[in-house]
């Protein structure tokens, strides 16, 4: 299985993307936000960290680079999409997910191993968990706060879209804590914690077992491949 990881210009965690996917079993491919070619992958992963034009609108600018065309069409197709972080602010601002993402409520950037809750294991990137399972993933943002209108809201908590929250804290003050949504289908998916930095022991958020052991991240990737093969 091959899984696409887009670089777009000041991207910062496309690598670690790439290697989360390998550690996965699957074959990472980089691709460059200036293509047209999702060269024939069968999942793809918007990175985390930062992008070009984030200073108008994190995701904004980004979001209307000539890949995001074959993206949005890939998604509405039905191929699983992953966002992460600035990845997720991606989505939102194609319309492959809904609501959006503020600044965060006490306006400064956070770095901080985020415990959450599944709330949805039943899409494309989260089969590997179980509704309730309580995981740690790395977080880091400064504009990481989902907002919605409360029609929108109540619509994701009514359909079971929202996909992760937050526990422990509100880091950012998103509404009814939410961390993760998912679209209509459950192949198209956003967060705001990272994944990819907890796919390898000695590497990973620290756990009850040891330091630096968390690789709750890993099961991500896991599912997609699971999802790709049922299909």
């Amino acid at each position: 299985m091959r899984i696409g990881v887009v670089t777009f210009p000041g991207s910062l965690d496309d690598r670690d993307a790439l290697r989360a996917v390998r550690l996965a079993g699957a074959e990472p491919v980089a691709l460059w936000h200036g293509s047209h070619s999702l060269e024939g992958v069968d999942a793809l992963v918007l990175p985390g960290g930062f992008s070009y034009g984030d200073y108008l609108r994190c995701g904004a600018i980004a979001s209307l680079s000539p890949i995001m065309s074959e993206v949005i069409a890939a998604a509405k197709g039905g191929m699983p999409v992953l966002g992460i972080c600035n990845g997720f602010q991606m989505l939102t601002e194609s319309r492959l997910l809904p609501g959006g993402l503020i600044r965060n409520d006490h306006g400064t950037f956070i770095r901080r191993d985020q415990q959450l809750r599944v709330e949805n294991a039943s899409t494309a990137w989260t089969n590997a968990f179980e509704t309730g399972d309580e995981i740690t993933i790395p977080l880091k943002n400064g504009e990481g706060s989902f907002v919605a209108s409360s029609e929108e809201l109540a619509r994701l908590e009514g359909e079971g879209r929202v996909v992760f929250r937050y526990l422990g804290v509100n880091p950012n003050g998103s509404l009814n804590d939410i961390a993760g949504v998912t679209n209509e289908r459950g192949n198209v998916v956003g967060l705001m914690p990272h994944p990819e930095h907890a796919t390898e022991p000695g590497f990973g958020p620290d756990t009850t077992a040891a330091m630096r052991s968390g690789v709750d991240g890993l099961r991500f990737f896991a599912s997609v491949i699971e999802a790709t093969i049922a299909a």
